[in-house]
């Protein structure tokens, strides 16, 4: 007998290829089988999207045959593939994409046989270790955030300061989720790769009883070998806990119950390039999928629920829903005793769409606001310090108080975080003579300086040469630096502390220096062993970029520093002080995390603008009122979680053609009167703020609208105009072009 499957293969990026693809098999295959097809004149991996009842219009003569499936693998499940659907469909990317994107790579490559050798490797029997999830006493306000938890069914904010115990109430959440039910599985997600081992250190060991098996990672630090690992206990329901990054959201997980999403406000969850999904989004509508799914089976849709975060109208303030999005279907489930699946997002700095979420009743919030610690000292939060630049000797890169205070840590034993976030030596190398620059000849950006291995080096294309011994364009050999990043900040510590008078550590011994930014850890183990000697305290000063500033739980710093903040307080760009505002909390939050040096920790932060209201919210650690004042001026310029936009941006051989591309693209539109063009307003093509990268042109278009549904049906619509636009002679040099929905960068 002859089936007809509709099977959803990688296809390139906006290439005719779309959607599904028709073949035929001569065995039956359920929708979410792994099959290998032909494609062209390649064999590729595919998946079952759903069974047809015929060929449709393909004649049969032209159809091909599925090659063989991935025996002895479970189908992915109904509720997998309608996120996979949602994402392509409101990602604007096609499904294929999306899909195989998902699935580890080494899945591509193996054969039936090869597949079935890897299901058959025994698991690690479970330890006899006694269950100690419930031996560490919780504080009044844990105990409070983990009642309130369990008592609603909304998606819930755990608005924690930092150090205040929210991993505690995360490992909590898990314990009670795998306890409840033998077969659940918990999904927790970090925004970067560097968090990941030792929160994963932790759930091990507050897990031990489970073994070690049943703790998988998935980010793409892993070997292919150890992703495949990875993915196939989860999908097999043998890992009961996953922890992973932004692309864990897409894990195959049968019996999910529970989503954590730590530091939920981290960019790190947007992804900035393919298929650009906010895993962060996608994690309150997966958990609402699930449910729908606990209650009627697989029989219920994703349209029965809307976008992420609220896709449907926003919910404006002083306009409060009478149920929040998914909140009847979840109610249902739990009133009939099915299972559900919780979300759980907690900061110390929410993103103000979260934020926003709990002030309309969308999302519930859940509140910790002291810090763990001794009976004196619990609740202590750095002391914010503001150092006034303009008051400091002229071109001085650390204030002398700053000097001072970090000089009486070091005599102390304790340690001191100097942020700086810019990596290498200097960004800029300049003949003061003739005004020549460092200027990459492949970008419109500088080459860094990086005095290490005496290289000028391009972050955007890598571009790398060897220092000139003079300058290129007049011959002056007094070329020099200009500006600081973290490795001549580190130089120029070391040469303060080590003066007249030099600073020793409390035995007598010589102080240590150490810095962590992406120069320092690009060889794998090198991290953590940083790490390992920052906890050790074998360093005194540590100097670094945001990858320090955050997550990580250094128990014997007291003070740190933020040195040159002052460029996010008038970027163009809307969310920076939110950004930063986030970034100078997080950093604050390193310090005084020990109970013993809680009361005398504190955050300096050097300005020129010390009276900006920014700073003043962050003196009194007071993110409710600095949310409230970035909230109104959102709402009165109708900017998100107000308003709803999209970039599409384009990629050519010269910049001319590719804002013709975007702005021909967008007079078509409107000369055709597209589904919601009356509600979505395209502005005209600029160039990106890096406007050359490896000799490539860059532009953008924002298309904005105070309807998320209405700029959804405007880009839905608008795709095949764009593919045709491309097709036009005058655009032949375009190279490509994406659509990015709620960016986080304008």
């Amino acid at each position: 007998m002859r089936y007809w499957l509709s099977i959803v293969v990688a296809t390139p990026a906006h290439s005719s290829v779309a959607g599904p693809l028709t073949y035929r098999s001569e065995w039956p295959l359920p929708p979410g089988s792994l099959v290998r097809v032909p494609l062209g004149k390649r064999e590729v991996l595919g998946v079952v999207w759903e069974v047809l009842p015929d060929s449709g219009d393909l004649p049969e003569s032209q159809s091909k045959a599925v090659l063989g499936a991935l025996d002895g693998l479970a189908p992915l499940s109904a509720t997998w593939r309608r996120l996979v659907g949602f994402t392509a469909s409101y990602y604007q990317r096609s499904i294929g994409e999306v899909a195989l994107a998902a699935l580890p790579p080494q899945l591509r490559e193996l054969s039936t046989v090869q597949l079935a050798r890897r299901l058959k490797r025994p698991l690690a029997a479970a330890p006899d270790a006694p269950d100690t999830t419930d031996l560490i006493a919780l504080s009044p306000e844990q105990e409070r955030a983990i009642a309130e938890f369990d008592a609603d069914v909304r998606p819930a904010l755990l608005f924690g300061a930092t150090g205040s115990g929210k991993t505690e109430v995360y490992l909590r959440a898990a314990a009670k989720v795998l306890a409840d039910d033998a077969s659940a599985q918990v999904l927790v997600m970090v925004p970067e790769i560097n968090l990941t081992p030792q929160l994963q250190a932790r759930f091990e060991e507050r897990f031990a009883h489970l073994g070690k098996a049943q703790v998988v990672a998935l980010h793409s630090g892993l070997t292919p070998a150890q992703r495949l690992k990875s993915w196939l206990a989860a999908h097999a329901g043998q890992a009961r806990l996953v922890l992973g990054t932004r692309m864990a959201i897409f894990a195959s997980l049968p019996n999910l119950r529970l989503i954590v999403v730590d530091e939920e406000h981290d960019p790190s969850y947007k992804q900035q390039e393919g298929a650009r999904y906010s895993a962060r989004d996608l994690a309150v509508y997966r958990a609402m999928l699930e449910s729908a799914r606990s209650q009627a089976g697989d029989s219920v849709g994703a349209e029965a629920f809307p976008s992420p975060a609220g896709a449907a109208e926003p919910a404006l303030p002083g306009r409060r829903r009478s149920a929040p999005p998914g909140g009847s279907a979840v109610r249902e489930a739990t009133s009939v005793g099915a299972r559900i699946c919780r979300v759980l997002l907690g900061s110390a700095t929410p993103s103000l769409e979260s934020w926003q979420a709990t002030v309309v009743g969308r999302y519930q919030r859940l509140t910790m606001s002291e810090r763990i610690g001794g009976a004196e000292q619990q609740g202590s939060l750095p002391a914010v310090r503001l150092v006034d630049m303009n008051h400091q000797p002229k071109h001085c890169t650390i204030a002398p108080p700053l000097l001072d205070a970090i000089a009486q840590r070091i005599a102390r034993g304790e340690q001191s975080l100097i942020f700086l976030n810019r990596r290498g030596y200097a960004p800029v190398l300049a003949c003061h003579d003739c005004g020549w620059k460092s200027e990459c000849p492949h970008c419109s950006a500088f080459r860094v300086f990086h005095k290490i291995d005496r290289s000028l080096r391009c972050h955007h294309c890598g571009f790398t040469e060897r220092v000139p011994r003079a300058c290129p364009a007049c011959g002056n050999i007094d070329i020099a630096p200009v500006g600081k990043g973290t490795e001549r900040l580190e130089e120029h510590i070391a040469e303060l502390l080590a003066g007249d008078h030099p600073v020793r550590r409390p035995d007598g011994s010589p102080l240590r220096i150490a810095r962590i930014d992406a120069d320092t850890t690009r060889l794998k183990g090198a991290l953590e062993s940083q790490l390992a000697s920052v906890h050790a305290r074998e360093v005194d000063v540590l100097v670094g970029t945001q990858m320090i500033a955050k997550g990580h739980d250094f128990r014997h710093i007291t003070l740190v520093a933020a040195i040159n903040p002052d460029g996010a307080l008038f970027s163009s760009d809307f969310r920076a002080p939110e950004r930063l505002f986030g970034l100078l909390m997080q950093a604050a939050g390193r310090a005084g995390r020990d109970a013993d040096h809680g009361g005398a920790s504190e955050m300096w932060v050097q300005t020129f603008h010390p009276q900006h209201p920014l700073f003043a919210a962050l003196k009194k650690h007071d993110y409710p009122a600095f949310a409230a004042q970035e909230l109104q001026e959102r709402e009165a310029a109708g900017m998100s979680p107000f308003g709803f936009s999209a970039l599409v941006r384009a990629e050519a051989r010269d910049q001319a053609a590719a804002q013709g591309f975007l702005n021909a693209a967008a007079a078509a539109a409107q000369a055709q009167q597209l589904p919601g063009h009356d509600a979505v307003t395209p502005y005209p093509a600029v160039p990106m703020t890096i406007q050359r990268v490896a000799n490539i042109e860059r532009a953008q278009m924002l298309v904005e609208s105070p309807s998320r549904a209405a700029l959804q049906r405007f880009l839905a619509a608008w795709q095949p105009l764009l593919h045709q636009t491309r097709q036009q002679g005058d655009f032949k040099s375009l190279v490509r072009w994406a659509i990015d929905v709620d960016p986080l960068a304008i």
